[in-house]
């Protein structure tokens, strides 16, 4: 890795770039890789738009590059979509990466001799400390929230994780970057962590991004007040003349005669780009959703709901009929309160239309319909389980069954989410000298999850173990004898996450005696 320095001592790629050569690039190779992975991508387009535009419509939309906030609400007549999507992508929040902190633990490895783990042991303990601090300082609660909305809604999402500037009260600064932006490529093993992102950016911004860029001379524009913009393609590629690393290209999407310049090449050990799927199909690079799961639900319930306004608006206004009698003139028919309408002697007048139909059945269609959608969404189950009147068999009965349903996700989402998440953030601590290098191997150092849903398995397990202590104790004193309850007593403060201070320290054996 390389030497630590200073927070801002030298400008770099938002203050990674590790200064290891960079190699050759065939710049044409890496243009048809980037416009194969876009059209890997056209076919998720159309999915992707239907599940924002139904399920998260405050959203951009995906095809386009819309700065508006992509209001789309006018189509959305029915929101418990768009409530569940809210709900769910708070619950992730709060259950893997809850915004006060306790939700990542360093840990010895297998292979520390004992009497180095003490010492260790502290120096991790500091280690996370530094690095939690980092993260509550930093705006990682407001962008992971989004990405969180990503991927409940699209099933990809991509968390940009880069040093922050100088006077930033952390270290670390997060961007949820748009799908809309982006393009993968999955390698052998299952990692997607090739990325192109498509960026707009004028010669001002491409040369205070990447500081010695090349090849943009010129493209200022005519216009000083609105300066040309310049279509470009961020590629963060695995290295392949190493074991590890990464090489960052930045060239131009178009075709011209400067197309053959590399705008900026540099390499670095850790990418700057998480992505992370909630799952995913056999041979498919992005993810799926819940959102996906649901969406001809929404959408039905989405069109009932646009059905019953209209009937409700038929309701109120009703449909009428008058004679043409040369007196009655439609155009000029105000429906008003004390209005009079004329009418020739002897017509029918003004007279109105029963309705052809009765939407009674719709309250039956629509509660069944939501009823799946928050199923799928999961917006019945991820909701607090202190509920009045739960017991506490009840409660772990509860967490049992969400730890079930989540244990895909959830294995995949630490793969890809929070082992990469910590390793990045520890590596551009690293580089500007606030830790020492940190390995995170599972040899030397080991990353444990600490989160209320990474809990959820340790606290069924300590429900059950009480529950076989009640039915020891039904037994009698002897059969309760049997059982170490000193150790018992340390083993369950462990699941549910006691601290060791609040326990009696253990005494060594002789003095055990002595007493």
């Amino acid at each position: 890795m390389a030497k630590s320095q200073k927070r801002g001592a030298t400008p770099d790629v938002k203050g990674d770039i590790d200064g290891k050569p960079s190699v050759g690039v065939d710049i044409a190779q890496l243009r048809m890789r980037f416009q194969k992975a876009m059209e890997r991508r056209r076919n998720w387009l159309s999915h992707w738009q239907d599940c924002y535009e139904f399920a998260l419509p405050q959203r951009n939309a995906v095809a386009s590059n819309q700065t508006n906030g992509g209001k789309r609400l006018d189509r959305v007549f029915d929101a418990t979509a768009p409530d569940a999507v809210e709900q769910l992508a708070a619950s992730l929040m709060a259950e893997i990466t809850p915004p006060g902190g306790g939700w990542f633990e360093l840990e010895p490895g297998g292979n520390v001799a004992n009497a180095d783990r003490q010492a260790l042991t502290e120096q991790l303990g500091r280690a996370v400390r530094i690095l939690q601090g980092h993260f509550d300082r930093s705006n990682f609660a407001v962008e992971m929230h989004q990405a969180f909305l990503d991927l409940v809604t699209a099933g990809t999402a991509c968390l940009r994780l880069e040093k922050a500037d100088l006077h930033s009260p952390s270290a670390l600064r997060f961007t949820a970057v748009p799908l809309r932006d982006l393009a993968f490529e999955e390698r052998s093993d299952g990692k997607m962590d090739a990325v192109f992102r498509k960026l707009s950016l004028t010669r001002e911004e491409i040369l205070s991004t990447w500081p010695g860029a090349t090849g943009v001379a010129g493209d200022d524009g005519d216009d000083k007040e609105t300066p040309k913009r310049i279509a470009v393609i961020e590629a963060v590629l695995p290295a392949t003349d190493q074991k590890t690393g990464y090489e960052l290209c930045v060239f131009r999407e178009d075709g011209d005669a400067r197309s053959g310049e590399m705008i900026y090449r540099a390499a670095f050990d850790v990418s700057p780009y998480i992505a992370f799927r909630w799952m995913k199909a056999p041979g498919e690079i992005y993810g799926r959703s819940p959102v996906m799961k649901a969406l001809p639900d929404i959408k039905t319930a989405n069109k009932v709901v646009e059905l019953v306004l209209k009937n409700a608006s038929i309701a109120v206004t009703g449909i009428w009929q008058a004679d043409d009698d040369g007196v009655l003139n439609p155009a000029t028919i105000r429906l008003v309160p004390g209005s009079i309408i004329p009418k020739a002697v002897g017509s029918a007048g003004l007279k109105p239309l029963e309705a052809p139909g009765r939407f009674d059945v719709s309250d039956l269609v629509l509660s069944d319909l939501r009823d799946r959608i928050r199923r799928c969404l999961l917006a019945d189950r991820l909701g607090q389980t202190d509920q009045p009147g739960m017991t506490a068999t009840e409660v772990l009965e509860r967490a049992s069954e969400n730890a079930r349903l989540l244990g895909a996700t959830y294995g995949r989402l630490q793969a890809e989410l929070l082992y990469p998440l910590i390793r990045r953030a520890l590596y551009i601590l690293t580089q500007t000298g606030e830790l020492p290098d940190i390995p995170l191997d599972g040899d030397v150092v080991v990353l444990r999850h600490a989160a209320p849903l990474a809990q959820l398995p340790k606290r069924v397990q300590a429900g059950q173990a009480l529950d076989w202590l009640s039915r020891i104790a039904a037994l009698g004193p002897e059969a309760l004898a049997e059982v170490d309850l000193p150790v018992m007593v340390r083993w369950l403060a462990d699941q549910f996450g006691v601290p060791d201070h609040l326990l009696r320290p253990i005494l060594p054996p002789e003095i055990a005696e002595a007493m």
